[in-house]
């Protein structure tokens, strides 16, 4: 997995790397996931009342792993050999401990994600969180916290957004609904939960 030069148009902790897997390759993987995890669709609760996540999801984790959000507990379900295979690439090229994987499949523009940070407490103070696009094309929203200055970006098929330092503490990030997209997204964000974070995020070079 070879990174370029993140662009420059994002906030800092915001790190986007466009084609880091080829389409081919890409668009196979997309297919294979959608066939082989196990999908669930759960509901949450948000201002008393409970509602169906509009995506379709999939928690891949170690054993030890706990992690929860929006007062819910993720089930785990283990690496399929693709995955645990991009997992220690990643780990080699970021020098954090993988253990976990949030899988969202948003099957059409329809689907989406409401703002939100990933700053659960299991995710420590600055966590390095690796997102990889699969399938369709999606906009990508991120907004400061205070300021509400917002930035865009369109996350390609093969692509990969680096959120590391203070990105979750400063900023939140959607995926807003998309009438037109007519295809399915698959996102992975690769995460250390439950574990003292003790290397520095290296902007993918060694």
């Amino acid at each position: 997995m070879t990174l370029s030069q993140p662009e420059q148009l994002l906030p800092s902790g915001f790190d986007y790397h466009p084609a880091v897997i080829s389409l081919d390759k890409s668009i196979a993987l997309y297919d294979y996931l959608c066939e082989q995890l196990i999908w669930q669709q759960p509901r949450i609760q948000v201002f008393g009342k409970y509602h169906t996540i509009p995506r379709k999801q999939c928690f891949i984790a170690d054993d030890d792993v706990v992690y929860s959000y929006s007062k819910q507990t993720l089930n785990n379900s283990p690496w399929p050999a693709p995955l645990l295979a991009m997992r220690h690439r990643l780990q080699r090229t970021y020098g954090f401990d993988f253990n976990a994987l949030l899988v969202n499949w948003y099957r059409d523009g329809q689907d989406k994600m409401g703002w939100h940070s990933d700053d659960e407490a299991e995710l420590g103070q600055e966590p390095c969180i690796v997102s990889i696009s699969l399938g369709a094309s999606r906009k990508f929203k991120i907004k400061h916290k205070v300021t509400g200055q917002q930035y865009e970006l369109l996350l390609q098929s093969g692509s990969v957004l680096v959120m590391h330092g203070d990105s979750q503490q400063l900023y939140q990030h959607a995926l807003p609904a998309q009438a037109k997209v007519s295809g399915g997204r698959i996102n992975l964000t690769f995460r250390t939960v439950g574990q003292a974070l003790t290397k520095a995020y290296s902007n993918g070079r060694k």
